[in-house]
């Protein structure tokens, strides 16, 4: 099982896509009752993880926050006493070099928030975020980390998909070898009004990822490698396997998160949900979690099986109506004949030893949105 351990719900950054978000969502009420109880730092025992986790051998945590690498002495804490069988880390990428190399080069992968190139980065993020960041992942990488390293971009109505990411894979100073975003859609009940989404999405954002579908494999035609961005990765392994996929990110069947009070929740941003919660670190068995899906409409739906259903959080909160919410199906719908284009050019690469079906593989529920 992988658990996303949620160390603090602090961050030290202010971002437009988040923060301010938050800001302007305040006044927006839920269906349901939340619990705000829980603690802003991590305030149980490191050894009842330690215990929760011995009970999976096959356990997987991955630190979040807010921003986990506030909390370093407790990172240190949990390597240290809990047998895992990865870390990860999904980060500002402001505190990496502060962590010693003894652990942060036992991480297998960190997953860094980086939105493209530096002027979308520290317009979204603050000025100066991007270089501070890209320092920061030079010396991890001179002080011996060999794992992956993910980019993680929140994509909005400013993001040119085809460029911003063709960004992240190719300028000189940091080339990220795998990449992933995710649509800032959904999640506020309060922007849709506000924002340009519906023409972005016809006029930006689906003719960016057809183009760039065509791109992701040219390049494997080029160079016979696989570019690891994950939504493609991820959708093009089910097409070749002729495979059907439940909810792509596994919260909530595969994916726990653990609140900073042991609660362990479907999904890192359903903290306060209580209908929801599944039990705590000190008395569950994490082979034997309830398992919680997504509902109507997305089981009804035609692509179901290659979606997966995208967002858990937002199939049961409904944040956008009906209307709003199918842009971003639309994406989804867009997304997936993108690719199944593509299906043909690359089962001719592998056929002329190319490239391999190995090349598709990743470590699943790593946190990565197959889903944007």
């Amino acid at each position: 099982m992988f658990f996303h351990v949620l160390l603090t719900t602090e961050c030290d950054l202010r971002c437009k896509y988040c923060f301010g978000k938050s800001c302007d969502d305040i006044d927006s009420d839920f269906d349901f009752d939340l619990d705000y109880s829980s603690p802003k730092k991590i305030d149980y025992e490191i050894h009842s993880l330690a215990a929760f986790c011995r009970k999976d051998p096959e356990c997987v945590l991955s630190f979040y926050g807010g921003e986990p690498m506030l909390c370093l002495k407790e990172v240190r804490e949990i390597m240290d006493t809990v047998e895992a069988k990865h870390f990860l880390v999904q980060t500002n990428g402001l505190h990496l070099q502060e962590l010693e190399p003894r652990y942060t080069n036992r991480f297998h992968t960190i997953l860094v928030s980086v939105d493209g190139s530096e002027a979308l980065t520290d317009h979204n993020r603050g000025v100066g975020v991007y270089r501070k960041v890209i320092e920061n992942l030079k010396t991890i990488r001179r002080n011996g980390f060999l794992g992956e390293i993910i980019a993680r971009m929140t994509v909005t109505e400013e993001t040119n998909i085809m460029k911003e990411v063709k960004w992240l894979l190719q300028n000189r100073e940091f080339r990220f070898s795998s990449v992933h975003w995710q649509l800032d859609a959904g999640f506020w009940k309060n922007d849709f009004a506000k924002r340009p989404f519906e023409k972005w999405v016809k006029k930006e954002y689906v003719p960016g990822i057809q183009r760039l579908a065509r791109f992701w494999v040219d390049q494997m035609e080029k160079t016979g490698k696989v570019p690891k961005l994950y939504p493609f990765v991820g959708l093009m392994q089910s097409f070749l396997r002729g495979e059907r996929s439940l909810l792509r990110c596994g919260s909530g069947w595969i994916n726990y998160s653990i609140l900073t009070d042991g609660t362990i929740s479907p999904c890192p941003v359903m903290g306060g949900m209580k209908d929801f919660y599944l039990g705590d670190v000190f008395s569950a068995d994490p082979r034997r979690l309830r398992k919680v899906f997504v509902a109507e409409p997305c089981t009804k739906c035609d692509i179901y099986g290659e979606c997966g259903g995208r967002c858990l959080y937002a199939n049961i909160t409904k944040r956008w109506s009906s209307q709003e919410y199918a842009l971003v199906c639309y994406t989804v719908r867009s997304l997936v004949s993108s690719l199944r284009l593509e299906v043909p050019r690359v089962r001719q690469l592998i056929a002329e030893n190319r490239i391999g079906p190995d090349d598709f593989d990743y470590l699943k529920y790593n946190g990565c949105e197959i889903i944007p």
